[in-house]
């Protein structure tokens, strides 16, 4: 268990590392044409690792299960973007956060049967998902079906990336499962370049980055990449019991985030400056304390 657990923390602090990095460089809401499009566009560069492992054309079942987590992943990402254009990120993030883990729960019994967890491993997922919901939370507002439809439905996609890419690395070796996941992504995404309209938007020059914020976003894609690499690695060692415990781990990346964060926003407001109350840090410590000790008892046990 330790070698999943280690990879899937080192993979959320590299995401919240990305985070850091789009909110910095980033701002406005999010076009999920063009950001559906460049992140499928800029997977491809993972073919690069062809020359240095044993390569080939998948068995019929892998390619079953790559070409379906290809797609629920643009989709995820796609309904995703289409929350965040309408509606409060910090809402939408919680939601999603939220209800993945129970998705990914219900999935695994769907997909291969009751799964067999000790009520150790199950009181670790629920102080692990107490605190991934408690730290993600801030503030509510009125809840919509048109906001519920949008991010349950990228809920339930990014749910079915972990069970298909579990699927996918049964049937095949892990780094050639991601390179032919990332092949069809990108000729997936594709089809935002269809339309005109899209075109339009995936092109547009809306900002125009200085050296120093270049090296910013590139930074932060980069390590996105190795989030999403080292979360599909860990994936791929985990039983299957625990992918819902994986995801439920994420609130390390809104602890590292919210640390971060909070020595930046101290030390230098200049560069990034957020409202730090004592409700939000009494907040951020309690869920910080389920998550230590949800953690240990997967460390310990």
């Amino acid at each position: 268990m330790i070698s999943w657990l280690i990879v899937i923390v080192i993979a959320y602090i590299f995401f919240g590392l990305a985070s850091l990095g789009d909110k910095l460089v980033l701002a406005g809401k999010p076009k999920p044409n063009s950001y559906t499009f460049y992140m499928g566009i800029f997977g491809i560069f993972v073919v690069l690792l062809i020359p240095f492992i044993k390569f080939g054309v998948p068995n019929s079942a892998g390619l079953f299960w790559i070409i379906l987590d290809a797609i629920v992943r643009v989709i995820g990402v796609y309904t995703m973007f289409v929350a965040l254009e309408k509606f409060d990120v910090s809402k939408v993030m919680a939601t999603i956060g939220a209800t993945q883990p129970i998705f990914i729960f219900i999935l695994t019994w769907i997909f291969w049967g009751p799964q067999v967890m000790s009520g150790i491993d199950i009181l670790a997922f629920i102080l692990l998902f107490l605190g991934s919901v408690i730290i993600s939370i801030e503030k509510t507002s009125k809840i919509t079906s048109s906001y519920l439809k949008i991010t349950l439905l990228s809920s339930l996609m990014f749910s079915l990336d972990y069970i298909f890419l579990k699927f996918v690395f049964l049937n095949q070796p892990f780094l050639q499962g991601i390179i032919w996941i990332m092949i069809f992504i990108f000729l997936f995404v594709l089809v935002f370049l269809v339309s005109r309209k899209s075109r339009a938007e995936i092109f547009e020059k809306k900002m125009i980055f200085n050296r120093k914020t270049q090296v910013t976003f590139l930074t932060a894609q980069s390590f996105g990449s190795l989030g999403n690499f080292l979360q599909s690695f860990a994936i791929s060692l985990s039983p299957v019991a625990f992918l819902a415990i994986i995801n439920s781990l994420r609130g390390i990346q809104y602890i590292f985030i919210f640390l971060i964060t909070l020595c930046l926003s101290y030390f230098y407001p200049k560069v990034l400056k957020e409202e730090i109350s004592k409700k939000i840090i009494i907040q951020k410590t309690v869920s910080i304390i389920f998550i230590a000790v949800g953690l240990a008892l997967l460390v310990i046990y």
